[in-house]
């Protein structure tokens, strides 16, 4: 810009700064006088805003830029536009007001019930032939759920024959969902057949949607097995999705579908494959529907197809899924067949930097057998020490007591017991991916072959009885794949050398008559007494078990309270702990004779009646002769005498 250009608008801004002050500003003030102030003025008030630009409100009148609005006017009218915006672009906006009152007095708890049905009818007259179309409302929606909540059957009928129709237009909105859940659990059985026909044809859509699984799982879990079975079918072939006639209860696995229709297993691995690779890549898999049909496709997949399965879900997603019989079954399977790598995710994704997931899995039901298939098969025993089992050490009480917590341990303390674990969690345990099984035997078929690579057919055939051996028996430790450390090591690497045993036992030791007097803990406490499985515990801890035989003898010296002063049984005269105590008499010499000696020598004769003789019965029933000559002398008087009464005596060998 040129000198002049420069001076010239100095010139300009000096006279302009030179100006009178009358001629600075042109808009007036108001005052309480001044004609145009709204407060005074009932015209103005009256007076429509009109808009400036961008939407913002300026002044009153037609076109008049002269009056300025104060703040509270601006918000007033800023809200009587937005409201205004709404009623245009909702049809059913006053309506949703008005339900959003009823609502408010009809969700009460003080509410009495026959004032809460007159609001539910009222609410429902005003939504008759538009429920479909407000259901969508996050506002609505509530309504219509409380409604369904507390409303009559007849009025549950109206509702179910108006929003039926639509059905899988809802299922997809993120509102009506709620509604449809409510739906389903307050429907007949007729109802929830209509219902679940109505999916037919959609299941893996929906599947594969956020909101429409939420649908279809909950159908699922609401349905008797011919419905379920009707659900998962369109899953595993086209055929079984075309013709409902195909579906049968009688063969649920989709192997025994194969064989019984003749289907194709390419073209149903395909069709599966389909369906599971967006579910995963998605990462919809908190529902059962989903577990069942991916522990199903492990069982026909080929070995790229399951492998993938087991790489996209070792991790976060897995600890989304333990929850769930099926899901815990996928959860082993990964743990089994996965690889070092995929272990170790799966490990370390159970406990974050925000939060810890390691004790709600040990007290799940399902996910309690998570944690006990990690000790038996996973070789880093550094890394399942640092994260699970220091995560258990904090908590070790309640695991001990609760009926899930203590399956952990008791798989590290005696692994595989058929006492401890029903045949199903033994199932679990046992289960492998058929493809990945069979690549596995052909791997150490080759490592095994002779320099000639042929095998004889004498150990082909020893091979093959080997095999069938491991599965026939339960108690067994079970076929381990992909790992290499001795299981006799890794327990005690898990076990002792973490030092969960020592802190086990310091637990058994400060809760020992509660732990006795428990239907759950009197079966840790009893595999700690005597050492666990093969006397693991006793090389290095047996000073540790001394103090804890030391405890349960303390206990048991208390005085037999009298019949007024009875609180609570003692721990020789109750259920459980009497059972517990003739275990570990008979299977543990040193706590036999450290018992005998501080709670029952000289008092036999108070102890011979009720639960508590079927402990003194069991020293002369133990195959240890030390502790059967120290209690002989005093037992076998009242033995003769008939006070106590002794069954199936053992002969010493």
């Amino acid at each position: 810009m040129s000198s002049k250009g420069l001076k010239s608008t100095k010139r300009k801004d000096n006279e302009s700064s030179e100006k009178p002050d009358a001629l600075k500003s042109k808009k007036p003030k108001l005052s309480p006088s001044n004609p145009t102030d709204k407060k005074h003025n009932p015209t103005i008030q009256n007076q429509k805003p009109v808009g400036g630009q961008h939407g913002k409100p300026k002044a009153f009148g037609n076109n008049d830029k002269s009056v300025t609005l104060s703040k509270k006017e601006r918000r007033v009218q800023a809200k009587e536009l937005t409201e205004a915006r709404k009623k245009r672009r909702k049809p059913h906006y006053t309506l949703e007001q008005e339900l959003a009152t009823l609502w408010e007095k009809m969700r009460r708890r003080d509410i009495g019930k026959e004032d809460r049905l007159k609001l539910i009818s009222e609410a429902l007259q005003k939504m008759k032939g538009k429920m479909h179309e407000i259901a969508g409302s996050h506002v609505s929606s509530r309504v219509l759920q409380t409604c369904l909540k507390y409303c009559s059957q007849d009025e549950k009928e109206v509702v179910f024959k108006e929003l039926h129709p639509h059905f899988l237009s809802l299922a997809s909105n993120t509102y009506a969902v709620h509604v449809l859940q409510k739906m389903l659990d307050g429907a007949s059985k007729q109802q929830l057949s209509s219902c679940i026909s109505s999916l037919r044809g959609h299941v893996a859509s929906l599947l594969r949607h956020m909101v429409g699984s939420v649908v279809v799982d909950h159908a699922y879990h609401l349905g008797n097995a011919a419905q379920k079975q009707e659900l998962l079918g369109e899953l595993y072939s086209t055929e079984l999705q075309l013709f409902k006639d195909l579906n049968s209860t009688s063969e649920k696995r989709v192997v025994d579908i194969i064989a019984k229709l003749g289907l194709q297993k390419g073209s149903v691995i395909r069709h599966m494959t389909a369906i599971v690779q967006p579910i995963l890549e998605k990462g919809i898999v908190d529902h059962n529907i989903t577990h069942k049909l991916l522990i199903e496709y492990m069982t026909v997949a080929d070995k790229t197809s399951a492998a993938f399965v087991i790489q996209q879900l070792s991790g976060p997603l897995l600890i989304r899924m333990v929850h769930t019989r099926d899901g815990s079954r996928l959860a082993m399977l990964c743990v089994k067949h996965g690889s070092a790598k995929e272990r170790k995710k799966l490990i370390k994704a159970m406990k974050t930097e925000k939060e810890s997931h390691v004790g709600s899995i040990a007290s799940d039901q399902y996910g309690s057998m998570v944690l006990a298939c990690i000790f038996s098969i996973v070789d880093d025993t550094k890394l399942v020490t640092k994260i699970i089992v220091r995560e258990l050490e904090a908590n070790l009480k309640d695991l001990v007591m609760g009926k899930n917590g203590r399956r952990p341990l008791l798989q590290l303390l005696h692994p595989n017991s058929s006492r401890y674990f029903s045949r199903d969690d033994l199932a679990s345990l046992d289960l492998s991916v058929p493809s990945l099984c069979l690549m596995d035997k052909s791997e150490t078929l080759s490592e095994t072959k002779d320099s000639d690579g042929k095998e004889s057919a004498e150990e082909e055939k020893d091979e093959q009885e080997d095999t069938v051996t491991e599965q026939s028996g339960l108690e067994e430790n079970v076929t381990i794949a992909g790992s290499k450390k001795d299981p006799l090591l890794r327990r005690q690497e898990l076990l002792v050398k973490s030092g969960l045993a020592e802190r086990l036992i310091d637990v058994c030791v400060e809760n020992a008559e509660e732990f006795l007097k428990s239907n759950f803990a009197k079966e840790v406490m009893y595999e700690v007494a005597v050492g666990g499985c093969d006397g693991i515990l006793l090389p290095t801890l047996s000073e540790n078990l001394r103090e804890l035989y030391q405890a349960i003898a303390s206990v048991a010296a208390e005085p037999k309270p009298e019949e007024s002063e009875k609180s609570s049984q003692h721990i020789l005269e109750d259920f459980h702990s009497s059972r517990t105590i003739r275990r570990l008499v008979l299977d543990s010499p040193t706590f036999a004779s450290i018992l005998f000696k501080k709670a029952l020598s000289g008092k036999c004769r108070s102890w011979a009646q009720g639960h508590c003789s079927r402990i003194l019965s069991a020293f002369l029933e133990t195959q240890d002769v030390q502790v059967r000559e120290m209690a002989k002398e005093e037992l076998q008087v009242l033995g003769d005498e008939g006070a106590l009464k002794i069954t199936g005596t053992k002969k010493p060998e």
